[in-house]
């Protein structure tokens, strides 16, 4: 039941801000002291920058020798460049596009007007996933467009793109079972799913669900995303329109962490207009994912996103230093999504809310028990003041959550004043922001 939100002023802790773009150059590669731009193929993680600098830290690619360096800009070059041995570097030019229309990939009859006249649930019912003839053509077209769209990225690589142009868009990049990945200076747009599954048991409505991520990550150590924009360009979901009463959903996560993935910093990324965000943990399975999903999350720019920002199972999870802009409150639903047996780290994070959004629903609880969140600001209007994320769930919803997520971070850079962020972050995150 709703109660009246209360806000905990939280000590201050102002910390001096590290530079927004900082990597490490391996010996022979170019540098701002010798007179030319730094290469960006060849910057490596910086120490104790999050949990992908743990251990043995994230180089990619740089140690390629020049046989082993491409620049990419075609869908073809792409796969040819992910397909050659490793260590490589691969810079993107200019658009990466796919090649097909989803008219190409529809085979076995597929249409979705005789899908949606098949599984109507006036017809099909809710009790049971489609089946039959038309999800048996919609399967193998989903396969058809799965092939030309997912790209395996695979270890000791390095993706960057070149300039402020770069851009990869309807395709799915899938970091799986690699270690030592750096993905920096791309634009990713619209990964959209041709042929979204409709599942009347998925909640007490159904859902539309969809196959594609910008960015997967699973089961995969010591990955680097940095200085990426995200959007679902002149696509949003905003823009989709609804069927048997529910979203029709083309998209998923702009960049997902899951199946056991680990050690992954995620810095200085722009995420815009999208729906399902960042999801760090997809099952509540411990047997897979406990010990595992230890993902930092920092100067990002979460702009005009619905949720999972990130949402969290497991992981020991540090989320500092993001700016969140969450103008409606008619679409959004949560900021962090407390999942079962998560332990986030909130701390020194600037929210600015349009005045119809409710701070309580910055929190939600997904099954979890207890965050750790301290400095972190709201902004309303013009009035930036301290905000107990933790205390303001609690006045509103049960259960409570606890106040001590049972760790605290240590590998990080240097934590800036939580009312500097959104102008830090503004500045310098997303795609040609490396300085």
């Amino acid at each position: 039941m709703k109660r009246a939100v209360a806000l905990t002023t939280l000590l201050s802790l102002a910390i001096l801000a590290a530079p927004p773009a900082s990597a490490v150059a391996l010996p022979g590669a170019s540098s701002e002291t010798s007179g030319r731009k730094p290469d960006l193929g060849r910057q490596t993680l910086p120490a104790n920058d999050g949990w992908a600098a743990e251990g043995t830290g994230t180089t990619g690619g740089a140690a390629a020798p020049a046989s082993n360096v491409h620049t990419v800009s075609t869908r073809t070059e792409l796969a040819t460049a992910l397909a050659a041995p490793s260590p490589k570097i691969i810079y993107v030019k200019g658009t990466v596009d796919t090649d097909r229309t989803c008219a190409d990939y529809a085979t076995g009859g597929y249409t979705l007007e005789a899908y949606l006249a098949a599984y109507d649930p006036a017809v099909w019912g809710r009790a049971a996933v489609p089946s039959g003839p038309l999800e048996d053509a919609r399967v193998a077209s989903a396969a058809r467009q799965t092939a030309n769209i997912k790209f395996k990225v695979g270890s000791n690589t390095t993706i960057v793109g070149l300039g402020k142009n770069a851009r990869i868009r309807g395709v799915n990049l899938h970091v799986d079972k690699a270690d030592n990945v750096i993905i920096r200076n791309v634009l990713f747009e619209d990964t959209a799913d041709c042929f979204p599954k409709w599942d009347p048991t998925d909640g007490a409505e159904g859902n539309w669900n969809s196959l594609y991520d910008n960015i997967s990550v699973t089961g995969s150590t010591h990955v680097w995303v940095d200085h990426n924009t995200f959007t679902d360009g002149d696509n949003p979901d905003s823009n989709q329109p609804r069927y048997f009463g529910r979203p029709y959903q083309v998209h998923d996560g702009q960049l997902d962490i899951t199946n056991a993935a680990n050690l992954v910093t995620a810095s200085w990324n722009r995420f815009s207009g999208h729906d399902k965000t960042m999801l760090i943990g997809s099952t509540n399975n411990p047997a897979n994912d406990t010990g595992k999903l230890k993902v930092t999350v920092h100067h990002n720019h979460f702009d005009d996103v619905l949720q999972r920002l990130p949402r969290v199972r497991f992981g020991q999870v540090h989320v500092y230093n993001n700016y969140y802009e969450i103008p409606d409150a008619s679409t959004f639903e949560y900021a962090l999504g407390v999942g079962v047996q998560s332990q986030i780290f909130a701390e020194n994070n600037f929210f600015r809310l349009g005045r119809a959004v409710a701070p309580a629903d910055l929190l939600y609880n997904w099954g979890g028990t207890t965050l750790t969140a301290r400095e972190n600001v709201l902004r309303v209007g013009g009035r930036v003041t301290p905000i107990d994320l933790v205390a303001a769930h609690n006045a509103a919803y049960d259960p409570d959550l606890g106040t001590d997520a049972g760790w605290t971070p240590v590998l990080h850079t240097a934590i800036e004043p939580a009312r500097t962020v959104d102008r830090s972050v503004s500045r310098h995150a997303g795609v040609g922001e490396i300085h």
